[in-house]
């Protein structure tokens, strides 16, 4: 569920994107919709809204959150204030290689990976697997954004259908793969049974 919820924005941008531009009058004030700057608006406008709500209904948001909402802020508003979409384009992969960076800190900083601090309290696992698995998410992060920054600037008519599914779609392959490898060593961690 908690996943969906940060989808919210992004779904949103896509609807607002596909739709062809009109002029619509809302409380006497014209309103632009469609179209790559209509649906940043609505991008940041949902990001405030999602995370604001849960902000108040949690008491805080997760540290990664806070650097979806604050790229969302910063990137969407430039995208608006110098009407350009360059800097919209710059968002994911900056998102992403931070996420990379932050793992990556995290070898160095304190005594467990980010991604054992994430999941330890669900999966028992040795420390060399723990170390493993939090380097294959730097290393998805560091793929993700560079993919995400090709696709931008290289193929111009599909680059927000990437930054929807693709993203996701690399994301859920990397999810699976990385419950194939869970489960491989936690089978092999499991205690064997008697064959009394």
């Amino acid at each position: 569920m908690k996943q969906f919820i940060d989808f919210i924005p992004l779904i949103l941008f896509f609807i607002v994107y596909k739709l062809d531009p009109r002029t619509i009058d809302l409380a006497g004030h014209s309103f632009e919709l469609g179209g790559i700057f209509s649906a940043t608006a609505v991008l940041i406008a949902s990001s405030v809204l999602v995370y604001g709500t849960l902000l108040a209904v949690q008491r805080r948001l997760e540290k990664g959150q806070w650097l979806t909402l604050v790229a969302c802020l910063l990137f969407g508003g430039m995208t608006l204030a110098f009407h350009s979409e360059t800097f919209l384009k710059w968002k994911a992969p900056v998102v992403n290689w931070l996420f990379a960076a932050g793992f990556a800190a995290s070898h160095f900083i304190g005594n467990k990976v980010l991604i054992q601090r994430m999941m330890g309290h669900a999966v028992s696992l040795p420390q060399p697997i723990w170390t493993r698995l939090n380097i294959a998410w730097i290393a998805f992060f560091i793929f993700s954004g560079c993919a995400n920054l090709f696709v931008a600037f290289t193929f111009h008519d599909i680059w927000v259908d990437f930054k929807v599914f693709g993203s996701l779609g690399m994301t859920v392959l990397f999810l699976v793969a990385q419950g194939v490898y869970l489960a491989r060593h936690m089978h092999d961690d499991a205690p064997q049974q008697s064959k009394d």
